[in-house]
């Protein structure tokens, strides 16, 4: 089969444009196709957590988001109402988080990607997934002047997204499904200066959390159970005002501040799928979709990004067959992500924390360490697996005589 490229990737943003990136500085003829245009703006967790920010550095690229203005996070303070537990998100190599505009850092990574040798093409509609003899070979689409055209490949990477194109034309399985949980929105405030911190607030029925960002502005992320959201939609600044009530110096202080865009939000879905097959393989929230509540998506799909380029050049190389490779990289992904992907849903329920976590919550406080290791734990610097070991428990919860 004659093909154009070796690699197509479809979405050019947090998984696409660093998967691009790397398979162009091994040396492979990638071409980066997205319907969008840069900078663009979409919906987004924002916090880019210490490992992702430990993915840029390893990339080259965190000089050039620090040169943007975007304020580093050094401290992370969950607040339950009657006491916060504070402490510092990142470890000795990387010790901070970031909350860029999407503006900012999709620009940057795709810009990245060219740089590196990738073929970009923006405003570009892919109209059809092509497939023959049960193998995926290329796309079919539609250029930003209108031309109809065909690409083919040695492989096709869907990074299009949790509604992804690949991933609905190959039928890719899913799997550890679980239902909406949360509806979330956020907007931008100027006048709410945060001081390098990120404030988490732990409320019955609801969460939000604040962070700042590029040009001045802080965000302002929250929302409440799913079951909420067709009520709430409808007056969806009331609704998220009077949630900001529930931490009342918070509420106060957002009052006296002025918002500076629309309410921007929507559920998001929970669910992992089989990233690859003949032909084609899923990065990113394509291939794996969690709340958006631990804020886990943009360091997500750097890592897999990373994950699947090694992978992707072990096969391209004639190193391993696809399917090795590939499964591997599958196996890795959810080793990494299920203990995370199980907290999330907890915590995007809503519901009191169980009795253990009390518990656990308990014991930390007043403990710098331990409380450190539970905001490094919620900012997916270490396991939850390994926050929540026994190894690491026991002598905490023995400090503090429970």
């Amino acid at each position: 089969m004659a093909t154009d490229w070796d690699v197509i990737v479809l979405g050019a943003r947090c998984a696409g444009s660093p998967l691009a990136m790397l398979l162009a500085r091994r040396g492979y003829r990638v071409l980066l196709l997205d319907r969008a245009t840069f900078p663009s703006d979409t919906i987004s967790t924002h916090i880019l957590q210490p490992r992702g920010v430990a993915a840029l550095s390893r990339w080259g690229l965190l000089d050039e988001l620090i040169a943007t203005g975007c304020p580093p996070i050094h401290m992370y303070a969950f607040d339950f109402g009657p006491f916060t537990v504070s402490g510092a998100p990142g470890a000795d190599d990387s010790p901070v988080s970031y909350c860029p505009r999407r503006t900012v850092l999709d620009a940057l990574l795709v810009n990245a990607a060219a740089a590196a040798g990738a073929e970009l093409r923006q405003g570009f509609v892919v109209e059809e997934i092509l497939i023959e003899a049960g193998r995926v070979v290329g796309i079919r689409g539609r250029t930003k002047d209108g031309r109809s055209v065909v690409e083919r490949a040695r492989v096709v990477v869907g990074a299009d997204g949790h509604r992804s194109k690949v991933a609905k034309a190959v039928g890719a399985r899913s799997y550890n499904e679980r239902p909406l949980l949360l509806a979330g929105y956020y907007s931008y405030w100027s006048g709410l200066p945060m001081d390098g911190r990120y404030d988490i607030y732990i409320r019955d029925r609801r969460g939000f959390g604040v962070a700042p960002t590029h040009d001045g502005l802080t965000l302002i992320v929250g929302g409440w159970p799913y079951a909420e959201f067709e009520t709430n939609k409808q007056h969806i600044e009331r609704s998220f005002l009077e949630m900001l009530d529930l931490a009342p110096a918070l509420g106060a202080r957002v009052r006296a501040a002025r918002r500076e865009a629309p309410f921007v939000g929507m559920p998001v879905p929970n669910f992992f799928r089989t990233p690859f097959g003949p032909g084609w393989a899923l990065v990113g929230d394509a291939g794996y979709t969690r709340d958006p509540i631990t804020a886990q998506g943009i360091s997500d799909a750097f890592l897999d990004a990373e994950r699947s380029s090694a992978a992707l050049d072990a096969v391209l190389s004639g190193e391993r067959s696809f399917d090795a490779a590939m499964s591997e990289c599958q196996r890795e992904r959810d080793a990494q992500a299920l203990p995370m992907y199980e907290l999330t849903c907890q915590l995007a329920s809503l519901e009191p924390p169980p009795p253990e976590m009390q518990q656990v919550i308990g014991s930390i406080l007043g403990n710098q360490a331990a409380m450190d290791g539970f905001v490094q734990m919620n900012a997916g610097t270490i396991s939850p697996a390994t926050f929540f070991s026994p190894a690491n428990l026991g002598p905490i919860m023995a400090s503090a005589g429970g």
